[in-house]
């Protein structure tokens, strides 16, 4: 919103600056001009009251002095006021003297000069000047003159008034304007700028404060984003990294078992100080044609879980018997599962028995939860193979009767070349990546797989949107 700008504020602090000096001013200038107004006494009436004073303080001493009691009595008031004597004396209420042209004008009234013998030297332009007669027991002692004010006086005390106070005025406000408004926006950017510094120097937590409105508040909200996405790559990239070297870990490790059994086998055999009869060589080379079969299945899988996970594999889903692909899986493990007598019962509920998905890669996930399941399977033991629809999505759950899974492995079933029994995964020739691979089908169906083990019983559910 407009209001909330800085730029904005510093407008609007602006104009509230001028108009406030200019409503001070016009105040101030205002309130000279009703003091300037005031009613008060007529000019003639005062030089009169004046005079009459003058008098009755000549009456009781004649050698008064009149220049303190002008001073004493009217030093305040802005007409000046002289009382000039037969004598030619003047006495005022100020240090501007009474120009010779008008003393001389006043002498002429006293009487004391002819007329013919004064210099009329235009005195009294400028405006109208008052006088009083000043008398002592019937006699013109003195003579009250009163002049006109020097033109421009008025003028002169307001530019006098205003000028200093203005200033002041200006002064004051500016800084005030520069404290409200300038200093918190000032605090905010120094704020911002130790931030980015400290995101320059690796500190990926560094946060500026985004509260307010203003461009500030969202320049430190964008860096503030920025940060957060610098953490989350740096994040995502240290796990990145971290998985990759347990993955390289990992490959390494389940690379270097097959390859060192048939390393060992084959240097067997070149041996010329070893003799072995045929049988010997024939079950030699069996070992490493099953470690070669383990290597490929191993390769393969890595292969196909890169791709899973790269988005490399395309899907092409359709509709599907659910059913076909449980018996498929069946009857693949048939002469396994026979052998150890183990039994293995397919249920499909009537909602489930059409399935939408890409049904080569569900009947990958179903042929290694089942290849898992035979593995962790006792013998004489069951797996059930069940498909079950609600109104959104089918089920597909695959359970043996094997032994619990411990609660804290539950989480890392499906881990690259996780094995909840590393032992037991090793000699039935298990990879690590089935339920790796499984998940990784699943979720690119945009469906969930879950696994729950209790006591002699575990199953693995898998749930696809329809």
């Amino acid at each position: 919103m407009p209001f909330r700008s800085f730029y904005w504020r510093i407008a609007v602090t602006f104009v509230v600056l001028v108009v406030a000096v200019i409503v001070g001013q016009s105040v101030m200038f205002g309130v000279m001009l009703r003091s300037a107004a005031r009613p008060q006494m007529a000019p003639h009436v005062r030089a009169t009251a004046i005079a009459l004073r003058a008098g009755a303080l000549l009456t009781e001493d004649p050698d008064a002095d009149l220049a303190a009691w002008l001073r004493d009595r009217h030093a305040d008031a802005r007409q000046r006021i002289y009382v000039v004597r037969r004598d030619g004396s003047v006495s005022g209420n100020s240090d501007a003297p009474l120009s010779d042209g008008m003393r001389q004008l006043t002498m002429l009234m006293l009487g004391v000069v002819d007329l013919a013998r004064s210099s009329r030297d235009g005195s009294a332009s400028g405006g109208p000047v008052v006088t009083a007669p000043v008398q002592v027991d019937g006699r013109l002692m003195a003579m009250v003159v009163m002049p006109p004010p020097p033109s421009g006086t008025f003028s002169r005390e307001v530019g006098r008034l205003l000028s200093l106070p203005g200033t002041l005025v200006i002064f004051a406000a500016s800084v005030l304007t520069a404290l409200v408004t300038f200093r918190p926006a000032r605090r905010r950017l120094s704020a911002l700028e130790d931030a980015a510094a400290r995101l320059g120097a690796g500190d990926l937590g560094a946060r500026a404060p985004d509260d307010g409105g203003d461009e500030i508040a969202r320049v430190a909200a964008a860096f503030n984003r920025m940060a957060g996405e610098l953490s989350e790559r740096d994040n995502a990239l240290r796990t990145s990294d971290r998985l990759r070297r347990q993955m390289l870990a990992d490959v390494s490790h389940e690379l270097r078992t097959p390859l060192t059994t048939m390393r060992g086998y084959l240097e067997t055999l070149r041996m010329p100080e070893v003799e072995a009869d045929a049988a010997t060589r024939a079950r030699y080379l069996e070992t490493v044609e099953r470690e070669t079969r383990r290597l490929e299945r191993i390769v393969q899988d890595l292969l196909d879980l890169s791709r899973l996970e790269g988005g490399g594999v395309t899907l092409e889903p359709r509709v599907f018997d659910i059913e076909r692909v449980f018996g498929a899986v069946a009857r693949r493990h048939e002469r396994d599962t026979s052998a150890r007598g183990i039994v293995v019962h397919v249920a499909v509920d009537e909602k489930a028995d059409q399935l939408l998905g890409d049904p080569d890669r569900i009947e990958q996930v179903v042929e290694n939860l089942v290849s898992n399941a035979i593995r962790h399977t006792p013998d004489g033991g069951t797996i059930a193979l069940h498909a079950s629809a609600s109104d959104a999505a089918v089920s597909l759950r695959v359970t043996n009767s094997g032994q619990e899974i411990p609660p804290g492995q539950l989480p890392h079933l499906f881990d690259r070349f996780y094995r909840a029994d590393p032992a037991r995964a090793s000699e039935t020739g298990g990879s690590g990546l089935g339920l790796s691979i499984a998940k990784a089908i699943v979720e690119r169906h945009r469906g969930s797989i879950t696994v729950a083990s209790e006591p002699g019983r575990t199953a693995f559910t898998v749930t696809l949107p329809q």
